[in-house]
Order: C-alpha cells, then sequence, then structure tokens
C-alpha cells in the first residue's frame, strides 16, 4: 500500500524541492497550503501551479488570519526590511507560524491516516527563525506523537526536514536533479501588484545566493534583473 503524507506547501523555493523530494520517495502527496493574511499572495499561485503539476492527491488550502494579531512584517503594517540579514530574529518573522502549520497538518494527517509531514525548514541559509530549528522539529514530533489518538494507540508520526542541514545551492541542486521548475516558484517577502520580486529583501537575497552557488540560472522574475541598475 502507498504510504500517504502531508506535504507542507508554501510555493516558495524550498517547499517545492520538498514536494518532488516526497513524490520521487513514493508517498502518495496530500499538499497543504496556507492563506493566513500574508502580504504575498504570489506564492499561492504558485504552489497551486505546484501541487497540479506534481499531479498530488489532493490540495488544500486553509484560510486563518495571523492578520489579526499582526507582529510580523507578512501579516502586519510593518515595512519589510530590505539590504541584509542581521543578528537578531528579523520582523519578517511570524509569531508561531510553523506550530500552528505543522498543527494543521498533523490534524489532517491523523484525519487521512498518514504518519509522515514534510516541511522545508532549513537551518543554514535562512533568515534565523526559530521555528526552523532542528530543536523545534524534534519537540514538535515528540509533542504529535503525545497528543494524538493515533500516537496513543502505538504508531508513530515523523516530521521530516530533507532541507535542514543543506545550503541554499545545495537544494536548488537537488531539486534541479528532480526537475524542481524553480520559475514557477515565488519567494519574495515584498512582491510587486504583478508579482515581482522585490531582489533585495532576505530571502531574496538568499534565493539569489543560492542560484549563484549551485551554479544555475536564476529565473525569478525581479523588479530589476540582477546585475542590472
Amino acid at each position: 500500500m502507498t504510504r500517504k503524507a502531508v506535504v507542507l506547501l508554501s510555493g516558495g523555493l524550498d517547499s517545492a524541492t520538498v514536494l518532488a523530494i516526497a513524490k520521487e520517495a513514493g508517498f502518495e502527496i496530500y499538499a497543504l497550503s496556507f492563506r493566513y493574511g500574508q502580504r504575498n499572495y504570489p506564492e499561492l499561485k504558485a504552489a497551486e501551479w505546484l501541487a497540479k503539476n506534481a499531479e498530488v492527491k489532493k490540495h488544500l488550502v486553509m484560510q486563518i488570519d495571523m492578520g489579526l494579531i499582526g507582529g510580523s512584517a507578512l501579516t502586519d503594517e510593518i515595512e519589510v526590511p530590505k539590504g541584509g540579514q542581521t543578528e537578531d530574529i528579523p520582523v519578517t518573522y511570524v509569531p508561531a507560524r510553523n506550530t500552528i502549520f505543522l498543527s494543521f497538518a498533523l490534524g489532517w494527517a491523523e484525519v487521512i491516516g498518514a504518519t509522515d509531514i514534510f516541511i522545508g525548514v532549513n537551518a543554514l541559509d535562512y533568515s534565523g527563525y526559530p521555528d526552523c530549528r532542528p530543536e523545534f522539529i524534534e519537540a514538535f514530533e515528540k509533542m504529535a506523537n503525545l497528543a494524538t489518538k493515533v500516537g496513543v494507540e502505538g504508531k508513530s508520526f515523523r516530521i521530516h526536514t530533507p532541507l535542514i542541514d543543506l545550503t541554499k545551492g545545495q537544494i536548488i541542486k537537488k531539486g534541479v536533479e528532480l526537475g524542481v521548475d524553480y520559475g514557477r516558484t515565488h519567494s519574495c517577502y515584498d512582491p510587486t501588484p504583478e508579482g515581482l520580486a522585490c531582489g533585495s529583501c532576505d530571502t531574496c537575497l538568499l534565493r539569489k545566493k543560492g542560484f549563484a552557488d549551485a551554479g544555475v540560472a536564476d529565473p525569478t522574475r525581479y523588479i530589476k534583473e540582477p546585475g542590472k541598475v
């Protein structure tokens, strides 16, 4: 019997790669995306295309409004910082976002009879978010097996993080091997209304660096083409 897996799919570079990895591993994919009050709606269009292209069993878009609590440049009237990372946790951190997303994924997994959940967190080339660290994933997995009917009955949930120890360049190389079309992904925190990437927020800079390190042409549509004024 084919094993089922819930894959958290934002529409960005990392989640697209994780989707391809889970598919390559032979899982029947249930993709889960969120309209959580984020400014970055182009990523949901990207997620929709990626799910359809991967022929997932089902693609569910959950609607939750984290904008009501605010506290992040992605959901509140806070300017998205540009020009590089700082040592502090940036204002683009959305409070408890991965905890919330994984909780929904856990609930759906229990309903459909899946014990595998994939998430594209990364602890190397990332913006310093606390909910991307291995310690968080380990703690959530332990909680998942304590707080569910499935766990109590003796089965075990596993949270898969295949990108957690990879650089962006390594992630891109892996995705290219698996046929990921990165031109259909979207990562920018501050896109134009037309969906063009700003080219200077944290995630755009990490994305640019990843393609350069991988030696792969960057297919991203930026406001200004990389290297041009």
